[in-house]
C-alpha cells in the first residue's frame, strides 16, 4: 500500500526507538501535574494529557509505572494538571529531573493543599474518579471541578524537541 511512499515499516516490538520517534511525530502539549502527597508537594512533567469528556467535565493523564512518583500519583485523590506556556519550558525541566522543587516558582495551594502554577496557560483541578492499567502506565480519570485560563503560546513537544504554537484566534465552526 506504501510502497511508492518514502515511509519506513516499523515493528514496534522490535524496534521501541524507532517507534518512539515515529510517535513523535504527533505533536503534544506539555502539562505539569501537581498534587498533594504523603511525601509533600509534588510534580511530574507530562505529555500524556488529554480532555475526555464535557459532561462530566472528565480529562486523562498517564504516568509512567517505572517513575518513582508513579505510585503517590496514582494514590492521589486530587491533582491539578498545568498547561504550560512556551516560555516555561524550565518549569517543564525543572519536573523532570526533581518530584519536588517548587523554588522560584511562584504558586499557590487550593483548598486541599494541592500546588497551582500561577503562570500557566490552563489550570484544570481534578479529583481522580478512576485508574486504568495500561501495559507499562496508568490511565488516572479525573473529573475537573475547576478550572482557569489565560492567553499565551502554548509549550509543545514534536519531533524528539520542544518548540512555542502560536495562540491562533478563537474562531466559531
Amino acid at each position: 500500500m506504501f510502497d511508492e511512499l518514502p515511509i519506513v515499516t516499523i515493528d514496534p516490538s522490535d524496534d521501541s526507538r524507532a517507534y518512539r520517534t515515529a510517535l513523535g511525530r504527533f505533536a503534544t502539549g506539555i502539562a505539569l501535574v501537581t498534587a498533594l502527597t504523603g511525601e509533600g508537594l509534588m510534580g511530574i512533567t507530562v505529555n500524556s494529557f488529554a480532555s475526555v469528556s464535557l459532561d462530566p467535565a472528565l480529562v486523562l493523564w498517564s504516568p509512567d509505572k517505572n517513575s518513582s512518583r508513579h505510585d503517590r500519583f496514582v494514590g492521589a485523590a486530587k491533582f491539578a494538571v498545568h498547561v504550560l506556556a512556551s516560555e516555561q519550558k524550565w518549569i517543564c525541566d525543572r519536573f523532570v529531573r526533581s518530584k519536588s522543587d517548587f523554588s522560584e516558582i511562584e504558586y499557590a495551594e487550593n483548598e486541599h493543599g494541592v500546588p497551582l502554577i500561577k503562570s500557566s496557560l490552563a489550570v484544570f483541578e481534578c479529583e481522580r474518579v478512576a485508574t486504568h492499567d495500561a501495559g507499562d502506565h496508568t490511565i488516572i480519570l479525573g473529573q475537573v471541578y475547576r478550572a482557569f485560563e489565560r492567553p499565551g503560546d502554548a509549550l509543545v513537544f514534536a519531533n524528539g524537541g520542544f518548540t512555542g504554537l502560536q495562540a491562533l484566534e478563537r474562531t466559531s465552526l
